[in-house]
Formats: C-alpha cells, structure tokens, sequence
C-alpha cells in the first residue's frame, strides 16, 4: 500500500497525494528516537511530503522535527518539506499581540529560522500563511525572489489565499505559485463556491485541503450527526473500513484534485487515510455527502 504522487504545477514540485501534517506535533508527546519511528513509517507507506509552519506548537514544532531528523539526516533525501510563515504571535515574546506580518525581513528571516529548526538547507516550497491586509505584494515577492534565487526555497505559494489576493501576488512573480492550501471539507465547503478551487482548475495547480475533518468536529460534535449518519451509509457502500476514509476520498473528488493533510501521529490512521486512495465515490454519493453536511439541497 502506497499513495501516488502529483505535480503541484507543470513547473513545481511532485508530491505526495496525501501531506502529512505536524502542526499537532507538541502534543503528540513523542520522544526524537518515537518521533523518526513514525517518519519512517509514513515515507515508507509513501506520504513524503511533510507540512509545517514557523508558528505551529508555539513555534517549537519544527524543532522538534529537526532534532528527530538530525538522527538519521539520510531521511530528508526522501521527503518535501513545506512550511509557512506570515503568523505573528505572541508565543514569541518580541510580538505584543497576535498579527500578521508578510514584510520582506519577516519572511526571510522566518525562512531561515525554519531552515535552522528543521536542519536542512532548503524548503521544498514555502507558503504565505494567510491573507495581511496589509501585504505589499511587491514586498512579498521580493522576499521570495530573494531566497529562490539564494536555493533556500525551491517553490512558493500560499494559504487561505482567495483568487484576487492569489492573483495579485502572481502579477508580481516571475515563477508560478504552485498551491493555494485552503480549509476543504464538507463542513466547509467555501472553496467550491468563491472561486479559490475554481482558480486552482484554471491556472491547473493541485491546492493542498487543510482540516478535511473539521478538526475532530465532524466526528464528535451533535449538529453534525445527519452527516455521520449520511457517510456511515455511504461507507458501507462502498467498502470503507471508516468514516473519515469517505471524508477524504469527498475531498480527493474534487476536479482540482486537492492533497490532503492528515493531522494524526497515530499509525493507524495514517494508513485508514493512505487507504482512502483506493475509495471511488459515485457523483450522487459526493452531492449525498455535500447536502448532509450543508442542510439543504442544490438550487
């Protein structure tokens, strides 16, 4: 069992179809020698690609990874590392209050704190966290000619971007930005409506779909309990072993073809998700799944 591979874009990075995710790292609780176990086995079921971001677990997530890398250092020939920045929070005593920041000398030196954390010497691709309302995009596009052309980066995109922000900071790039990571999930379904998944068709670049399950929500909370009914329905049809396989192959339909992150340490899930390749949905499966989830039916 392994999952196939991508191309972001025709000039960007191939990686794997689903990302794994470490934002939840810190409270995994693992030990550096645990922590390499569990790289080894996600590279080798073929989840190569690994998604972080300078802020996650109060900035400490990356160097957690890195001392765990630093054990084997071979490892990182087999892996894309993707990380983000743009987040300032007060985790980081020098911010009096969380805000964003996507000036150049925050950007680059967000980078290279990365690079320093995580004990390689570059990013595979390197992601604006979220929307600034005051993103200079020129600005910003300079930070990332800066570290291309320095071989600190070798791809740049964004996150949560919508298409007028994705556009505005394209018109000052001479290369691609190869993704857009958006929220996608049944229980949020914005990404098929404002024209962000739209765009990703139109410029044929694969965004990446952070929270494909509601961050827990989708299985615990009690207004959802329609939709777990729906794909618990829907997973006996089509053979799943559980629910949140149903979610991700939803997910995985969608023509823009997002990879999807998986938020867990744990193995098994890990592999219920990597399984969840194999899972074909019919389209009246797919509309069954996006009308428990919204309440209502197409117009």
């Amino acid at each position: 069992m392994s999952v196939s591979r991508l191309a972001l874009h025709e000039q960007g990075p191939t990686f794997s179809r689903l990302i794994m995710g470490y934002w939840r790292l810190m409270e995994w609780q693992l030990s550096p020698a645990t922590l390499l176990d569990l790289m080894k086995y996600h590279l080798d079921l073929g989840v190569t690609t690994i998604d972080h971001a300078d802020i996650y677990g109060g900035y400490q997530c990356e160097e957690a990874f890195g001392h765990a890398l630093r054990l084997e250092p071979s490892l990182r020939d087999r892996m894309e590392i993707v990380s983000k920045c743009g987040i300032a929070l007060t985790a980081n005593p020098a911010h009096a209050l969380n805000h964003y920041n996507t000036g150049k000398g925050h950007i680059v030196a967000s980078a290279e704190a990365s690079l320093q954390k995580l004990g390689t010497d570059h990013l595979d691709l390197l992601l604006i966290h979220r929307p600034d309302p005051l993103m200079n995009a020129d600005e910003v596009a300079d930070a990332f000619i800066t570290l291309k052309q320095a071989g600190k980066i070798k791809h740049a995109g964004v996150s949560n971007f919508t298409p007028h922000q994705f556009a505005l900071l394209q018109s000052r790039l001479p290369f691609p930005l190869v993704t857009n990571q958006l929220e996608i999930s049944p229980l949020h379904q914005e990404g098929t409506l404002d024209g962000a998944l739209d765009q990703c068709q139109q410029l044929r670049i694969k965004p990446m779909a952070w929270s494909c399950l509601g961050g827990g929500r989708l299985f615990h909370a009690p207004e959802y309990a329609p939709l777990r009914a729906e794909l618990e329905q829907i997973r006996q049809e089509v053979g799943a072993d559980c629910l949140e396989q149903v979610v991700y192959a939803w997910v995985m339909m969608l023509p823009s073809q997002p990879l999807p992150l998986i938020g867990s340490g744990k193995r098994e899930r890990i592999a219920a998700a990597v399984a969840a390749e194999s899972i074909e949905l019919t389209r009246q499966q797919w509309f069954r799944i996006r009308k428990a989830a919204l309440g209502y039916d197409v117009p």
